[in-house]
């Protein structure tokens, strides 16, 4: 049985790329990859969280290395790829995470807020999933594309997320449109919808203030933690799911159960 399973869930001699993987739900699915066996790269607009974060992976033993990388600038995005490839090769895994959440209420909001936090959630991942899918199209070997999204795409948000729910939302079309086009070369495209994830991301993020009987419900599951969105990524890009593209899967940790 344990050579069935590392056949199955073994990610050994992979590469994997995880956009905003210095912290939080990024850094979680960035250990849980390297914990299965693969060289994991990951990025951030800040390239020294980014090192300090690998770095510490290094130390406990992962294969784990810094890019800086803003997923919302095209050049950026090309740069990346294009030194990625030079210095480890082409990813066989490409997670879309690094996402924005700051809030505006909708009647007080502001075109650049909007097409700020469009540009980080829905433009990076596009960018993001047209250079790496083009560079594993290319390699021939195949793929898998993982992108995070979120649970609030299925109700009960807070005021105030407009541009982020409008952009998560977006994100599930980009993946369908990736899973139709990149089928034909092997490579898998599926979608995550965290909710419930206490990161430092989300604490420091701008929040519009609200009441607490505006407050949506706590999981009746309890929070979840970065390392179980990476446990759901893991999957994914695992052998075992080797047939599954197209999917969107809740890791909400039962909140649907409460709407």
């Amino acid at each position: 049985m344990a050579g069935l399973l590392e056949q199955l869930f073994s990610l050994k001699g992979k590469l994997a790329l995880v956009t905003g993987g210095s912290a939080g739900i990024g850094l979680g699915i960035a250990e849980v990859l390297a914990g299965a066996g693969a060289k994991v790269v990951i990025t951030g607009r800040n390239l020294p969280n980014a090192e300090d974060a690998a770095a510490k992976l290094r130390e406990d033993g992962f294969d784990v290395w810094p890019r800086g990388l803003d997923p919302a600038n095209e050049q950026s995005v090309v740069d990346a790829c294009n030194a990625v490839i030079a210095a480890h090769g082409t990813p066989w895994i490409l997670v879309n995470n690094a996402g924005k959440q700051d809030g505006e209420l909708l009647l007080e909001g502001s075109a650049e807020h909007w097409d700020e936090t469009y540009a980080t959630n829905l433009r990076g991942p596009y960018l993001m999933t047209r250079e790496f899918g083009r560079a594993m199209a290319e390699a021939g070997e195949g793929g898998r594309i993982v992108n995070i999204g979120s649970r609030v795409v299925q109700g009960r948000m807070m005021a105030g997320l407009g541009a982020y729910v409008s952009s998560k939302t977006g994100m599930l079309g980009l993946s369908m449109a990736s899973a139709t086009e990149l089928v034909e070369h092997g490579i898998t495209v599926n979608t995550l919808l965290p909710g419930g994830v206490l990161t430092p991301g989300t604490m420091a993020a701008n929040h519009v203030p609200v009441t607490p009987d505006k407050l949506p419900p706590k999981p009746p599951m309890g929070m979840s933690s970065p390392q179980d969105i990476g446990a759901a990524v893991l999957f994914f890009a695992s052998p075992a799911a080797h047939k599954i593209t197209n999917q969107v899967v809740g890791l909400d940790a039962g909140f649907s159960v409460v709407l």
